[in-house]
């Protein structure tokens, strides 16, 4: 900044400067200060701007003050290396590393500058990433339609947008659009598309209670390869119950892919569960279909026919163990969004099951890498059989 006299640019001093501070703290006027040092107005109201930023600065002692600012300037300008001024303002060094990079280069560093933009970052609220977006808005509401999670929308982003910065997000982001009043840039009614459809997280709920099974061969002696998933074919499997417990639907889940196959029931009891899964298990190759895991329900108390008429051992897990056939429990919860609890099953065809499946075996998983399990059975459906380890 600097004033006219006789003809020629004089800058201003800091004696100047003090005396004008001293005389707008005192209540005087701009313009009658630019007056007496023959200045523009504007110059005196820069100074009173960056006074205020001045009394700003020392309100909170956990951001840069202005004092502290000039201190950085003057020690630039000696020289002196990031961590001696940390360790003379005692501040941490990556603090002045950052202030001296928001203001390109050490040459190019004012104090009185370095505050002006501090105080703009500072201001709130500030404008989301969504909001200023409107493109990657509408993916993440086009991936919520199809009752895909936030972690999976965030991760197919990355995914499908490589080298294009501005369509990644973290999955926090999507919730807090979702479950935050303030923001808002996602549709509130949207949070029906979520898994649990509620309007904050909470932890899941209790365990069933299950029954014992005649004969039943303990998930102990199951062979180690299907707990490491190294091979395909291992499958887990559950009902899932409409209304009152009238109304149910099998759910079959391939452990190393997270493939999903449904298959409607007309009753519950032991015989037809297991004619049906037969059925259903039988349109695979061999190869894809060598061992069940089932929780210990007595839907599948003839479990012996099952086998004899399959060639496929069945396993039960323990009691109360419901993580022992986790695949397939997550896969239950994901399967509420489109057989909600107290309606009756019974009403959905076989073709409608099918549908079902095949938009769950589209979602992008991450313990795929990203893929779908429709992807990974279709490599699978065109690969030789696995020899099983000896």
């Amino acid at each position: 900044m600097g004033r006219r006299a006789r003809g020629r640019t004089w800058w201003m001093t800091p004696a100047d400067r003090v005396v004008i501070e001293e005389r707008l703290r005192a209540g005087e006027l701009p313009r009658v200060i630019a007056v007496d040092f023959d200045c523009s107005e504007r110059t005196v109201q820069l100074v009173r701007k960056d006074l205020f930023l001045r009394r700003r600065g020392t309100d909170s002692g956990f951001r840069l003050g202005f004092e502290e600012r000039v201190e950085i300037s003057i020690r630039v300008a000696r020289g002196e290396s990031d961590a001696v001024i940390a360790r003379a303002l005692g501040r941490h060094r990556s603090t002045i590393g950052r202030e001296l990079k928001r203001c390109q280069s050490r040459g190019h560093y004012r104090p009185t500058t370095a505050q002006r933009k501090a105080d703009r970052l500072a201001r709130r609220p500030k404008p989301t990433r969504l909001l200023s977006n409107p493109r990657l808005l509408a993916a993440i509401e086009a991936g919520l339609g199809k009752r895909w999670s936030p972690q999976q929308i965030a991760c197919w982003l990355k995914r499908e947008y490589p080298d294009d910065v501005g369509m990644h997000v973290s999955h926090e982001t999507i919730y807090q659009s979702l479950y935050v009043q303030a923001r808002g840039e996602l549709r509130r009614e949207l949070t029906a598309q979520l898994r649990t459809r509620r309007t904050g997280r909470k932890p899941q709920g209790q365990q069933q209670n299950r029954g014992r099974i005649k004969d039943m061969v303990s998930i102990a002696e199951r062979p180690p390869e299907v707990d490491d998933r190294r091979v395909p074919g291992h499958w887990e499997g559950d009902l899932i119950l409409g209304a009152a417990g009238r109304s149910a639907v099998a759910t079959l889940v391939e452990r190393q892919t997270r493939y999903v196959m449904l298959a409607k029931l007309e009753d519950q009891t032991s015989v037809h569960v297991t004619d049906v899964l037969a059925e259903r298990v039988s349109q695979l190759p061999a190869h894809l279909v060598k061992s069940l895991t089932w929780d210990q329900g007595t839907e599948l108390a003839a479990h012996k026919r099952f086998t004899d008429g399959t060639g496929i051992r069945v396993y039960f897990c323990d009691p109360h163990s419901p993580w022992q056939r986790g695949s397939n429990e997550n896969t239950n919860g994901l399967l509420r969004d489109y057989l909600p609890r107290g309606s009756d099953l019974s009403v959905h065809s076989q073709a409608e099951l099918d549908a079902i499946a095949a938009e769950l075996n589209g979602r992008p998983r991450m313990t795929l890498d990203w893929s779908n399990p429709a992807e990974k059975m279709a490599q699978l459906l065109g690969e030789e059989p696995h020899p099983s380890p000896a």
